[in-house]
């Protein structure tokens, strides 16, 4: 490895032995190669970390912890990163060959902003294409001029001066899920942000994730999360609350219901194709026959893609509407 790498790739892992061989190849494929790959290791128990260790290369920096969550990891990663850049990156997702080049080249040329990201394509969880994602445009404004709801990056595409990061206390370990989102808050109060328009990574979709589609949370979960987001903190009390709904979530099979949910959505709205919606919308009806709002969706597929067009943009600029007015009234 470099002794002064200009870039730490930051990848926590916990239980990724399904996809991190594929993850951290598509890292070595770097067309940029002065870099370092920091993996955390949070306490997994599976063969993640022996999976790791059979990459010969000498970039590759693999450090074990106990289990602390996301959060905890990256701030270990953090703590520990020898570069002056950070490029966050998750161990089920790919980067495209020229992520670091183009994310870097930015960086040298725009001095004034301290956080990028760009847009992605999600694929499913066994790497099919289901659509491509716009990152939010930042305003000019700054973040005020944005809902707090809005998380303004994708948070495996992200790239920003260590710095930038470490000197806002780095992420908040009690916003299980949001921790990115409520640190990108606080960054973009104090430095510019930018979202590159073109995909530099794929994003991968998969019911073991930690994060769900929000129309699946508990409506507590959300009350909890957006008071954070908006008052810019969370205590420990309410963090015990999340995991403990968290938990009711897995033993409950929810994240297997939202992730066909989410794909069958996004094959209505975002990549017609409704073959597909159905297929998925019958594996979330073989877990739970009763969740009403799966035979609406069904029903949906039998309409014409223009008129879902339609229906999903009057949607979305209704929610926006909806989201902005509240950031004005909050302010």
């Amino acid at each position: 490895m470099s002794s002064n790498p200009h870039i730490t790739v930051l990848m926590p892992a916990y239980n990724a032995g399904l996809y991190i061989a594929e993850a951290i190849e598509s890292v070595l494929q770097q067309t940029f190669t002065n870099f370092e790959l920091l993996i955390i290791n949070d306490g997994s128990t599976d063969d993640t970390a022996a999976i790791v260790a059979s990459f010969n290369d000498d970039r590759i920096v693999l450090i074990n912890q106990p289990n602390e969550g996301v959060a905890g990891a990256l701030n270990t990663g953090l703590r520990l990163a020898n570069a002056p850049y950070i490029a966050r990156f998750d161990a089920d997702d790919i980067c495209y060959p020229n992520r670091l080049a183009v994310q870097y080249g930015f960086m040298l040329t725009h001095p004034e902003y301290h956080i990028i990201g760009s847009a992605t394509d999600y694929v499913d969880k066994d790497g099919n294409h289901i659509f491509n994602f716009e990152a939010p445009i930042l305003p000019h404004k700054g973040i005020d001029s944005i809902s707090y709801k809005i998380c303004p990056f994708i948070h495996s595409s992200v790239f920003y001066r260590k710095d930038s990061i470490t000197e806002q206390g780095g992420y908040n370990i009690y916003a299980h899920t949001f921790e990115d989102h409520l640190l990108w808050l606080k960054v973009l109060k104090h430095y510019k942000g930018y979202n590159l328009p073109q995909s530099l990574i794929k994003v991968r979709l998969n019911p073991e994730s930690v994060t769900i589609d929000e129309k699946w949370c508990d409506p507590r979960f959300l009350e909890i999360k957006f008071d954070a987001l908006q008052s810019g903190s969370i205590s420990a009390d309410e963090y015990r609350e999340l995991m403990k709904i968290r938990s009711q979530q897995l033993s409950n099979n929810i994240n297997h219901e939202a992730y066909y949910g989410l794909l069958a959505k996004k094959f209505l709205w975002n990549n017609h194709n409704p073959q597909k919606a159905r297929s998925n919308i019958y594996k979330l009806l073989s877990i739970n026959r009763l969740h009403f709002k799966s035979y609406m969706l069904l029903l949906m597929t039998l309409l014409p893609g223009r008129f879902i067009n339609l229906i999903y943009h009057k949607a979305k600029a209704t929610t926006l509407h909806r989201e902005q007015g509240g950031a004005e009234n909050a302010r």
